[in-house]
């Protein structure tokens, strides 16, 4: 009986999903895109200073190799033979930038995450450099210069890290992103190690010219960045390079194992969700919030304050497709805070008891504004803020405005991207950790006054990176046409609050917002942190939106349809 259940599997694939909160290494069936069985280790954040993010490169590689050897002891419990595993795709953090040595395979200095702040000065700095009437880094890349993105936080790095100029010297740095150090690593690292990247995680570092799909001469230049440390450019889907033992993983695990798909962790979400029309959109919930709608071959700019990003390239000789984004910084990265700052919570998943013991906020309202605001604002300025509070409020209310906080972001968001599309989404798909929580989706419904519709299987992007691995030329193991995707048991979430309702909490939402901006108002030596607006944030941001909190309210572009 074993032996034929394995014969009935078929080929497996693999896919790493290396987050900023946690890494995973999940196994899928390639024909049925059934999830077999995972492992999951959560990743430390350190706070080195106020508005500083960083992570251990070695601690993140050491839990990848964690979580395929726990993911593998596993198939063997349940008689499956990891020799199926014919494949493996990355997904990762984006713009999280780590600089090592190629000789000896050591980090010169932690990972700078996508959230860290200590960028501010530099990039207000460069913008005095760009030209008004030619913003070529918007142009070019898709994004505004912000503290976000990973040239500034190189940039950074060759400024204030004796090692890393050191070794940028000596010819001995390597750059990457999360999925660069990785695959680097995971292929031999000091013994013949691949340096690559895709065309989605080079997007997002503000080097990369989304045009031509090349590293641009002239951003370089601009950030100052010596392009002989950037990585090689591939598609989203094609073979790496193969995986080779290494000392911290038994028995060499998955040995010769093609790594042949790499996607940032957004656009591989995308993907699993298949949102390959132009016009489909998905929300994934994990440590911020991201909202991608794909725009099909063509790059549109967003006049809301979304970036303009590439969503895949599922092949060297395959086109290549864009999407409109909206980021949020702070999403479940605000649950890990009542669980770890205020201690109101053990576990993320108590968020959801305590909500559901009030059911309302009672009008108290939670910006969490840690790292600024991102889309549609980029107000670096602002601050995280709590108010509306009585002597009424307990730690129920502030854990139930918690998940209307990104509620409302995503709402935000949404509002630009329909305003940027002009087809309002007539629902909307969602993926992550956090859409495990009922009371989070049912809110979302309500607060968008749309359905939304989740996957019963919620590990949308590592199956996006293992769809592009696994339909990688030399492996082909999935079918991306259409008539061959498996279809997809979907859960959905209805409105059940009125319109008005809707609205109403939606605006004093806005007002929220702007008490919490301009909250940093003398530069910090701590923060690096100035209240002075980046001017081609500017063009991004707040202006956009203020008027609509001052005028009377009326419903939005996706509401009207609706009246009557």
């Amino acid at each position: 009986m074993a032996s034929t259940k394995k014969a009935d599997l078929g080929p497996l694939v693999g896919a790493v999903d290396q987050g900023t909160s946690s890494t995973r290494f999940l196994v899928f069936n390639s024909k049925t895109a059934e999830l077999l069985s995972h492992h999951q280790v959560e990743i430390k954040q350190e706070f080195p200073r106020e508005g500083w993010v960083e992570q251990d490169p070695k601690e993140i590689l050491q839990s990848v190799y964690e979580c395929i050897e726990k993911t593998c002891e596993k198939l063997g419990q349940l008689n499956i033979d990891i020799s199926n595993i014919k494949a493996i795709g990355v997904s990762n953090q984006r713009e999280t930038t780590v600089v090592w040595d190629k000789l000896t395979g050591e980090p010169l200095y932690n990972a700078v995450v996508w959230l860290d702040l200590r960028t501010q000065s530099t990039v207000e700095n460069l913008s005095k450099r760009i030209p008004g009437n030619n913003n070529f880094v918007k142009s070019k890349t898709g994004l505004p210069l912000s503290t976000y993105f990973s040239a500034v936080k190189l940039r950074w790095l060759l400024d204030n890290v004796r090692k890393v100029q050191k070794a940028v010297e000596e010819n001995r740095a390597l750059f990457g992103t999360i999925d660069s150090w990785l695959i680097w690593s995971l292929t031999g690292g000091v013994n013949g190690g691949v340096h690559c990247t895709d065309v989605t995680n080079a997007s997002r570092t503000m080097l990369f010219n989304i045009h031509s799909l090349e590293w641009d001469k002239e951003l370089c230049e601009f950030f100052g960045i010596p392009m002989e440390i950037l990585p090689n450019v591939r598609s989203s889907s094609e073979i790496y390079g193969l995986m080779k033992i290494s000392h911290s993983l038994k028995a060499g695990a998955l040995e010769g194992v093609p790594i042949s798909g790499c996607l940032g962790d957004q656009s591989a979400a995308l993907v699993g969700q298949m949102c390959f029309q132009d016009g489909q959109a998905k929300n994934t919930y994990g440590t911020g919030c991201f909202l991608l709608c794909n725009t099909g071959h063509k790059c549109v700019f967003s006049e809301h304050g979304l970036l303009t990003t590439v969503a895949y390239k599922l092949g060297r000789d395959k086109p290549v497709y864009y999407a409109l984004e909206g980021s949020v910084a702070i999403a479940g990265a605000v649950i890990r805070w009542l669980r770890d700052n205020l201690g109101i919570i053990k576990t993320s998943e108590e968020i959801e008891k305590l909500a559901k013991e009030v059911g309302t906020s009672y009008g108290c309202y939670f910006v969490p504004a840690f790292s600024g605001l991102y889309a549609p604002y980029w107000e670096p300025s602002a601050r995280g803020i709590i108010c509306g509070l009585t002597q009424f409020t307990n730690k129920c209310h502030i854990a139930f405005a918690a998940l209307e906080a990104v509620c409302f972001q995503t709402r935000e968001i949404l509002d630009a991207m329909n305003r940027d599309c002009g087809i309002p989404l007539s629902h909307l798909q969602v993926d992550g950790g956090m859409t495990s929580n009922k009371i989070l989706m049912q809110l979302q419904a309500d607060i968008l006054y749309i359905p939304v519709v989740k996957p019963s299987m919620p590990e949308t992007t590592a199956l996006g990176a293992a769809m592009a691995a696994g339909a990688a030329e030399g492996v082909g193991v999935w079918s991306l046409e259409p008539e061959d995707l498996s279809a997809v048991t979907m859960e959905r979430f209805e409105p059940q609050i009125n319109a008005e309702e809707s609205e109403i909490r939606y605006s004093t939402w806005k007002k929220a917002v702007m008490k919490s901006m301009g909250w940093v108002t003398t530069q910090s030596p701590e923060s690096e942190f100035s209240t002075k607006m980046i001017s081609d944030m500017e063009t991004l941001g707040t202006h956009l939106y203020t008027a609509s909190v001052n005028k009377e309210r009326k419903l939005p572009l996706h509401l009207q349809s609706r009246k009557g």
